[in-house]
């Protein structure tokens, strides 16, 4: 059942719509869009909306969404903003001193964890969970990353993969200049500090003169929680997570009940 906050819904002046990617657009049951989900954004774009991504995912593990013609690409959780028309916005990279200081942590302990750049995507140590992991995603696994050779430089997100219970000791041991996110319990997203999809939203509205009270946006995860804090109606799968749920301005119904095409019905963003 949808519940709302906000108290006054057909009122809203959106002229920037920004959707997470697993749980929001795409169904983990079915790995596609909702047709309903595909209209709306046609729609959207009709009307002179815009429409961005907002996503944990790289940059090159996103192509199989693009047909739906996304005016720009949040990635990495805010560190790699790129225009439909491939002009990177904004790109920042983890410490150095944090990656070789996760490097040799996995040297000395059991870890896994992955890397994520421009240029591709490395894993250290595949476990069955991890590899089952990937097949949710709809994701192939990473390459094996060489411990001894190894770009601390260029590096935009990290995954670690520790418990919840584990991540706040592991930061600030191992990734004091980092900030983690988790949307599964399985890992936690890792970005450098101050980083995050809000910081994303910023990028686009100030490229293209968009005023934040006429944003909105949909996620699920915790690595959605500052973009649907920051915008003026943040909206929340039905499917999400109980603490994104708890922030949201909104809550729509399942990614696998027309969650997106509910809400921007219930808001009067689309007739």
């Amino acid at each position: 059942m949808n519940q709302q906050k906000n108290d006054s819904p057909h009122t809203m002046d959106i002229k920037a719509v920004f959707f997470d990617i697993d749980g929001t657009l795409l169904s983990f049951k079915t790995h596609h869009v909702a047709a309903s989900t595909e209209e709306a954004i046609r729609i959207l774009k009709e009307k002179g909306i815009y429409v961005f991504v907002s996503t944990g995912r790289s940059y090159n593990d996103i192509g199989h969404i693009k047909y739906l013609n996304f005016d720009g690409f949040i990635t990495y959780n805010g560190g790699y903003c790129i225009t439909k028309e491939g002009e990177v916005l904004f790109k920042k990279c983890i410490n150095p001193n944090d990656i070789q200081a996760l490097l040799d942590y996995a040297d000395a302990n059991p870890l896994s964890f992955s890397l994520m750049s421009e240029h591709g995507n490395f894993i250290h140590d595949v476990t069955p969970e991890i590899a089952g992991m990937y097949a949710h995603l709809n994701l192939p696994v990473p390459p094996l990353v060489d411990l001894s050779n190894t770009d601390t430089v260029n590096v935009l997100q990290g995954n670690i993969f520790i418990s919840a219970e584990e991540e706040p000791a592991f930061m600030d041991k191992v990734m004091p200049d980092s900030v983690a996110s988790r949307w599964s319990p399985l890992f936690a997203d890792v970005n450098p500090k101050g980083q995050s999809k809000q910081v994303g939203i910023e990028v686009f509205c100030e490229h293209y003169g968009i005023d934040i009270a006429q944003t909105m946006a949909f996620g699920d995860g915790g690595n959605d929680i500052t973009m649907l804090k920051h915008v003026a109606v943040g909206v929340a799968m039905g499917n999400a997570n109980p603490e994104v749920k708890e922030i949201a301005d909104y809550i729509t119904t399942d990614v696998d009940d027309n969650g997106i095409w509910n809400a921007l019905k219930h808001f009067g963003v689309i007739d």
